[in-house]
């Protein structure tokens, strides 16, 4: 019968370097102090044999655990927005951090449940992240841990976020079309009232301000943020007397329906009419035919800035400082335009 293999100790390398175990853990902790030809020796050791250190019991004599919790609604089952989990997680690893990923699926008792167990596990901090850019109300703990809270915000602005910046955003996509010399812009906007509804718009007015073109709400039709309502919203556009020469959609599914409602219309993308999105959802936006130019919520840039924040404020006395932060979101140009 064959018996498990020992994991080697700390005594084992104290033994075959020669030296106390008391040596050892100074050369495992970086205490300064000890002879480089000692420690050479001890490190050597250490490689030969495949010791390694207990985490837990570092952990424990640091006070650090070495885990950052983060908590999301949907995120970790949509690839759409995956690529925020990503960022984060990179900035995790190159620190020496691990991730605890928790997807509460709008759950508030599982987000329970799930804020125990990892304060249970000595976390150093949240990140506390949404599908979409929204208001949120987090569980009171994340005030009393440091907290960064990602594509979200609290009304109050008591708690760091960053979010994308939707206003910037708008502009962009439609200082592109004024760019290419279009003046009759119509805009494919949601119904639902979340920031990126009114900050998109407010940037589609500002840009026309810009080039001294005054807003006609009848270029603005709003419908559900889908492929249907990116119909139904084309179609009424495309029904006014001087009808747009250019569409500017709220994201990328409402312009995959607007590409449908032109297409029965018998009009050419972009050669009768140019299209942009938003989102850059490369499912759909890079896929389209003619491929959908569109502006790109920075998830994984958002991911990065979050968990960077966190570990760098991470033992600012007072608790961590409650900036707001927004993030450029970046014209991808393809052929729609």
């Amino acid at each position: 019968m064959n018996q498990k293999k020992r994991n080697p100790t700390m005594n084992d390398v104290a033994k075959l370097a020669g030296v106390s175990q008391t040596t050892v853990s100074f050369v495992i902790n970086g205490i300064p102090g000890i002879p480089d030809e000692t420690k050479e020796k001890v490190l050597a050791v250490i490689n030969e044999i495949g010791y390694r250190p207990n985490s837990v019991a570092q952990s424990l004599r640091k006070q650090r655990s070495g885990l950052i919790g983060f908590i999301t609604d949907e995120i970790a089952i949509t690839p759409f927005a995956g690529r925020i989990f990503e960022g984060a997680q990179d900035v995790a690893w190159s620190k020496g951090k691990i991730l605890l990923l928790v997807n509460t699926k709008n759950d508030a008792a599982l987000q329970d449940t799930a804020i125990d167990l990892l304060m249970d596990r000595q976390v150093e901090g949240i990140i506390y992240a949404t599908m979409y850019h929204r208001p949120v109300t987090p569980p009171r703990i994340l005030w009393q841990i440091p907290s960064v809270l990602l594509d979200c915000y609290v009304e109050d602005h008591s708690l760091p976020s960053v979010v994308p910046d939707e206003k910037k955003g708008g502009y962009t996509a439609t200082r592109v079309l004024l760019n290419k010399g279009h003046r009759r812009i119509g805009y494919v906007n949601n119904i639902d009232p979340i920031p990126a509804t009114s900050g998109r718009l407010a940037g589609y007015q500002a840009a026309l301000m810009d080039f001294g073109i005054p807003f006609d709400p009848d270029l603005v039709a709003c419908d559900h943020s889908d492929a249907g309502g990116g119909y139904r919203a084309t179609q009424k556009l495309m029904e006014l007397p001087d009808r747009p020469t250019a569409l500017f959609c709220f994201n990328d599914r409402m312009a995959m329906g607007a590409y449908d409602a032109l297409r029965k219309l018998g009009l050419s993308i972009p050669d009768d009419v140019a299209v942009i999105g938003f989102d850059n959802q490369e499912v759909i936006a890079a896929h389209l035919y003619p491929e959908l130019s569109t502006i790109e919520l920075p998830h994984y840039e958002m991911g990065v800035w979050a968990t960077n924040y966190l570990l760098e404020h991470i033992d600012q006395e007072g608790g961590i400082m409650p900036l707001q932060h927004a993030i450029d979101c970046p014209y991808i140009e393809r052929a729609s335009v």
